[in-house]
């Protein structure tokens, strides 16, 4: 139990955001089916592994859907619960946060926000067009006892799909950096925000700067910037010019006066040398002074990455956007273990939708049709936060509580290695195997042990079952 101890010590800060007791034990025991089950079907696995009654899958389905939930409250207190419970990797003083985009595959007709997607990929696994819900999300880089790097999730949202009103001229760019803010309010600390480049904008960087925070991003092989105007002697007639002569970025790599020779700073390459060039040039699209590092590779070849901070350590800049990948594989532990993007919630009232569809519009929906799709919203939206803090929850056991992970795992991986931190599959897989005692014990919490023997099956032919 002491893993649960733990797990419940944690969840018990979230309390503030549930206006009744009822539904923090509710949002406790959806949390826990996160973090164990065993499938990823939706709500219905939540009655499976919790070895609840059918009538409570409907206190669960009401618990998305219900007011009760402040999901702003809920966001902010998980960020600054995920502060405390991991040492933040820094750079400079700064927080790093990652930050990209996912698209997940939905069928539904009857599902708001489900529109056309296009996916630009190389796996013959990912079809080019696919119709599907468009998030971004923004995670917390984050340092382990032993020096791991992981990506904790943070706040994950839909930003395409809906047009509540013509006059709403944001982009997804602009909705990132909302969706950036919302979630490092509660830091109290600036941050560094890492993206690929389609984040490599205006849009961003802007914003960003406005608020003290940066960029780390990679420039496009194709971009240019400028030197700084000369001085001149005697001024002439006309608007002084403000951008000098352009550079094509690519033709930096030809400069080899201009490049120096380091060993790697990526963790596992130190015997690698590669060569790297630093410039602080002008980049018309925020009309100021960035810095560009270009980078050869032995291994991994040519690459160009940007930063807003015109002062920062190249070397810095390129650990950071190593470390970018990190949220990929952060993605792929939650569709794969978790399923925090497997909800099937529907809309009876909706319009059908069709296939290849676009955004669904709604300015000409009556106030009761556009509530029902905020509702609906709503609650694809809590589904996926209690998602990403299950998530950050066994980050925090797999990182700080490690020994106790793999002494209660009962199963067997082919790649086992005690000495490292455990995977998301693992901590779940321990957690499982003492998910009945804290049931039973209602996480000594005594309304929560009431409620689960309330809701609790009456028969007792199909027990959870065990890891392995």
């Amino acid at each position: 139990m002491r893993l649960w101890n733990e797990w419940f010590r944690c969840v018990r800060q979230l309390r503030p955001s549930c206006s009744r007791s009822r539904s923090f034990l509710w949002l406790v025991l959806a949390l826990a089916a996160l973090s164990t089950r065993l499938d990823l079907a939706g709500v219905t696995s939540f009655v499976r592994i919790l070895g609840l009654a059918p009538c409570s899958y409907r206190r669960l389905l009401h618990l998305f859907h219900c007011p009760a939930v402040k999901l702003d409250s809920l966001t902010s207190l998980w960020s600054s619960l995920a502060l405390k419970l991991f040492t933040p990797f820094t750079a400079g003083g700064y927080l790093v946060c990652l930050a990209d985009g996912l698209k997940t595959p939905k069928e539904g007709r009857k599902m708001p926000a489900v529109r056309s997607l296009h996916q630009s990929a190389d796996s013959n696994s990912k079809p080019p067009f696919i119709m599907g819900h468009s998030f971004q999300a923004v995670s917390l880089l984050v340092r382990g006892p032993g020096g791991h790097v992981g990506a904790v999730p943070l706040v994950a949202r839909i930003h395409e799909g809906l047009v509540w009103s013509n006059r709403d001229q944001r982009t997804l760019l602009d909705r990132m950096v909302e969706m950036f803010y919302s979630a490092a309010r509660p830091f109290e600390r600036k941050v560094i925000l890492v993206a690929d480049a389609y984040y490599a904008s205006r849009k961003v960087i802007v914003p960003l700067l406005e608020g003290g925070h940066h960029l780390v991003t990679r420039a496009r092989i194709n971009s240019v910037a400028y030197l700084p105007v000369e001085p001149v002697a005697k001024r002439r007639r006309g608007r002084p010019r403000v951008y000098g002569g352009k550079i094509h970025l690519r033709s930096l790599f030809e400069e080899s006066s201009l490049m120096l020779s380091a060993f790697s700073p990526i963790p596992g390459e130190s015997h690698l040398k590669i060569r790297y060039g630093c410039f602080n040039l002008l980049w018309r699209p925020v009309g100021r002074e960035v810095r560009f590092v270009v980078v050869a590779h032995p291994v991994r070849g040519s690459i160009i990455l940007m930063t807003s901070d015109a002062e920062m350590d190249p070397l810095d800049v390129i650990v950071l956007y190593f470390h970018r990948f990190k949220i990929e594989t952060g993605f792929r532990h939650a569709i794969h273990v978790l399923g925090v993007y497997a909800y099937h919630f529907w809309m009876e009232a909706m319009t059908p939708i069709r296939r290849r569809s676009g955004e669904q519009h709604l300015h000409m929906k009556s106030e009761e049709y556009r509530n029902n799709v905020r509702r609906k919203l709503n609650a694809y939206h809590l589904y996926v936060q209690l998602g990403c803090i299950a998530q950050g929850l066994l980050l925090h056991l797999a990182v700080n509580h490690g020994a106790i992970v793999w002494d209660s795992f009962r199963s067997w991986l082919r790649t086992m290695d005690p000495s490292r931190p455990p995977s998301e599959l693992v901590v779940a897989s321990s957690l499982r195997e003492e998910l009945p005692e804290f049931l039973e014990r209602g996480g000594h919490h005594e309304q929560l042990r009431k409620l689960v023997a309330a809701y609790r099956r009456s028969d007792e032919a199909t027990p959870i079952r065990k890891a392995g």
